[in-house]
Order: C-alpha cells, then structure tokens, then sequence
C-alpha cells in the first residue's frame, strides 16, 4: 500500500485563482458541490410508501447490536432495508405543510 504525503496545496490556490468556483469555471471541471442549510432525513416503508415507520426496540441489547430492524406502523412490515430520503429545509417544511403537521 502506497503511503500517503501530508497535505498538498490545492490546484486552484497554485493557478492564482481565487476560489474552488473559479478554478472550476475557468477549466471546465464542476466545481465542488456542497449543500447550505440543514437536510433532514425521511425513512420511509419500501412496501407502503408510508413515513409511520419506528425502530424495533424489543429484545434489542446494546451489547448484542440491537435495534437494526424497522416497522411500518401502517402494514406491519418488519425489516432492515427501509427507504431514506433527504430533504432540504424548505423541502421538509413544505413536506409537513402536506402532510396537515402543525409547525412552530
């Protein structure tokens, strides 16, 4: 296994250019996408579609790895693979206006 050098200086830092945008839109490469503000997660059943879902906590044990399953509130699937979506803030506020949540 190759090891590894310490930090580098950047290529947009080594050209002159003033920041990662810059660089990105000077030689044609995308620029680093990073996302603002908060993002709130949506786990979902993959059998219903609904988001009433909740962590098995019965016969769960810290020491033996316990609470990796899901249930669906709503069909009563059981299961590890349950879908997660991520929203941003305005996606999640708009979320909860449909769903009739009540938000402070």
């Amino acid at each position: 296994m190759a090891k590894k050098n310490k930090l580098s200086t950047p290529d947009w830092i080594r050209e002159g250019y003033e920041s990662p945008a810059e660089y990105a839109k000077a030689t044609g490469k995308s620029s680093p996408s990073k996302k603002t503000g908060k993002s709130f997660t949506i786990r979902k059943c993959p059998k219903c579609g609904s988001d009433d879902v909740g962590l098995v906590l019965s016969n769960s044990d810290a020491e033996q790895g316990g609470g990796k399953e899901w249930k669906c509130e709503k069909c009563k699937w059981v299961g590890t693979d349950v879908e997660k979506e991520e929203l941003s803030e305005e996606e999640f506020m708009k979320y909860l206006d449909n769903k009739g949540e009540e938000v402070a």
